[in-house]
C-alpha cells in the first residue's frame, strides 16, 4: 500500500497498550469472526521493528528517521510532498521493493519519499502478520502526526489522508469485513485500488481482494491472472508457509501491483484504465476508446482524475505487457481490403509508424481475403509512437495461388484510445 514510536505501557490478556499508539484488542472486529477467526494480539513494538527510511533527491542512501528531534539532522524538508511506501507480502529476493519505488519515484518528483520497512513483524504466520499491520499503521500515523506538528508539509497524512494507493489489497483477513479493517474511500480524500491477483483464496489462492473497494478500482488484465505470471499453486492451508517464506510459492501476480504503479512513474501514459463493467465487454472492445476525460491514468497519476461525484462508480480495465515494459498503448485499426474480385486465403499485418517509434507488426486477420470487407483489430501497442504518421499494410498468400492476386487497402482508419484521435 502507498499512503498514508512507542514504548511498552501495558498489556493484559485480551489487549496491549502502547504509549503515544493506544492500544490493540484482540476482540471483534480484529479476531474472533468468520472473517478473522483467530484472535491475536500484535506484538510488541520491538518485536515488529518498524523503521522509517527517508529518501530524498539530496541523500543517495537511505537516512533512518525517528519521531524525535534528531530528524533535524536529515534531509526531510517541509517544503516537499512527503510519500510513504508500506509493504505487505515480502517476496524472498525482493524485499526492499520499497526502497527501489522511493529512488525511482525521485528521479521524477522531488519528495520527502518514506519507505516503511517492518520486515521481521510480517515474516511470520499470517494472522499474526495481519494484526502487526494495526500497530505500523499506528506507527505511521504517529510519524504523520510528528511530522505535521513539527513542519507542517503534508500531500498524505493523519487522518483524513489526502491520497492513497492500495497495491492489491489482500484477501485474507480483510475481504468482508468491518470497514474499519479494510481499505476504503474514508480512509483518505482519494483512494485508487490496483487488483492483480484477484482470484478467490480458498479455491485459487488468490492473495488480494477483488471487490471495488477505492473511489477509482484498476482491474489490469482483469485482475485476476497477469501476461507473464502463472496461476498460484498451493492449498489456503499454505499461506502461514507462505507468508513466512519456508514454503517455495510463486507471487508474480500479486507483486505485478507494485511493478506496474513503479513503472507508471516513467511511463504515465502507458496505463490508461477505460471505463467498462466487466473483462468480457473490455476484451470485446465494447469500451473503447475514451470518451472526454473519462479515463484515469492507473499508478502514480491517478489522483489527476476528477470523480465528479466523489465515488466513481466504475470499473477500469487495461492491458498490459508480460514484462518490462510493462505499458501499452491502444489503438482500433479497421482496413477497407481492395483487390480481386475472387476471395483468396491469406493473411493481413499492419504495423504503425510514429513520430517518437515504431511498432511491431501485427496480424490483422488470417483467412479468406474478401474485398470491400472491413477488418478491424484492436492493438495495444508495445511502444509510445506519438502522433502516427503512416500504417504499413501487408498481406501474404495463405497458399501458392498461380493467378498471383494482389491486394491493397482501400482505406485505413486508426483511432487512439486514450482520446479519440483519428
Amino acid at each position: 500500500m502507498v499512503c498514508i514510536s512507542g514504548v511498552l505501557s501495558t498489556s493484559t490478556a485480551a489487549e496491549v497498550c502502547f504509549n503515544e499508539l493506544g492500544c490493540f484488542d484482540d476482540l471483534p472486529p480484529w479476531g474472533g469472526t468468520a472473517q478473522r477467526p483467530a484472535s491475536i494480539l500484535p506484538w510488541h513494538l520491538e518485536e515488529i521493528g518498524t523503521r522509517f527510511l527517508l529518501f530524498t533527491q539530496q541523500n543517495r542512501h537511505y537516512q533512518e528517521i525517528k519521531t524525535d528531534k534528531s530528524i533535524q539532522a536529515s534531509n526531510y524538508s517541509r517544503m516537499r510532498k512527503t510519500r510513504f511506501i508500506i509493504p505487505g507480502y515480502l517476496e524472498k529476493g525482493d524485499e526492499d521493493w520499497p526502497q527501489d519505488m522511493c529512488k525511482v519515484m525521485l528521479k521524477w518528483e522531488n519528495a520527502n519519499c518514506i519507505a516503511v520497512e517492518w520486515k521481521k513483524g510480517v515474516k511470520t504466520q499470517y494472522a499474526q502478520a495481519a494484526n502487526n499491520a494495526r500497530v505500523v499503521a499506528a506507527q505511521v500515523a504517529s510519524m504523520i502526526k510528528f511530522l505535521m506538528t513539527d513542519y507542517r508539509s503534508f500531500l498524505c497524512f493523519v487522518p483524513p489522508l489526502i491520497l492513497c494507493s492500495g497495491l492489491d489489497p489482500a484477501e485474507p483477513y480483510f475481504q468482508d469485513t468491518n470497514s474499519s479493517v479494510h481499505l476504503d474511500t474514508s480512509d483518505a480524500t482519494f483512494v485508487d485500488v490496483i487488483h492483480t491477483d484477484g482470484l478467490p483464496f480458498n479455491s485459487k489462492l488468490g492473495l488480494g481482494m477483488s471487490h471495488p473497494m477505492g473511489h477509482i478500482d484498476f482491474y489490469p488484465n482483469g485482475g485476476e491472472l497477469m501476461p507473464g505470471c502463472s496461476t498460484n499453486r498451493g492449498k489456503p492451508t499454505d499461506l502461514d508457509a507462505i507468508w513466512e517464506g519456508t514454503k517455495k510459492f510463486d507471487a508474480c501476480n500479486h507483486v505485478r501491483a507494485y511493478q506496474y504503479y513503479s513503472e507508471s512513474m516513467v511511463k504515465s501514459q502507458g496505463f490508461v484504465g477505460f471505463p467498462c463493467s466487466d473483462k468480457g465487454s473490455f476484451d470485446a472492445g465494447k469500451c473503447f476508446p475514451c470518451a472526454h476525460d473519462k479515463c484515469p491514468l492507473m499508478g502514480h497519476d491517478a489522483d489527476r482524475f476528477n470523480v465528479m461525484d466523489g465515488v466513481s462508480k466504475m470499473k477500469y480495465f487495461l492491458n498490459t505487457g508480460g514484462s518490462e515494459p510493462f505499458g501499452r498503448y491502444s489503438y482500433r485499426i479497421t482496413v477497407t481490403l481492395d483487390g480481386p474480385s475472387l476471395p483468396n486465403l491469406g493473411f493481413l499485418y499492419v504495423a504503425l509508424i510514429g513520430e517518437n517509434d515504431n511498432t511491431e507488426e501485427y496480424q490483422l486477420h488470417l483467412g479468406a481475403l474478401i474485398p470491400g470487407r472491413n477488418y478491424e483489430l484492436l492493438i495495444d501497442a508495445e511502444v509510445n509512437v506519438g502522433n502516427v504518421t503512416e500504417v504499413n499494410f501487408r498481406w501474404n498468400n495463405h497458399i501458392p495461388d498461380p493467378w498471383n492476386p494482389k491486394y491493397g487497402a482501400a482505406k485505413v482508419e486508426l483511432q487512439r484510445g486514450k482520446d479519440k484521435r483519428m
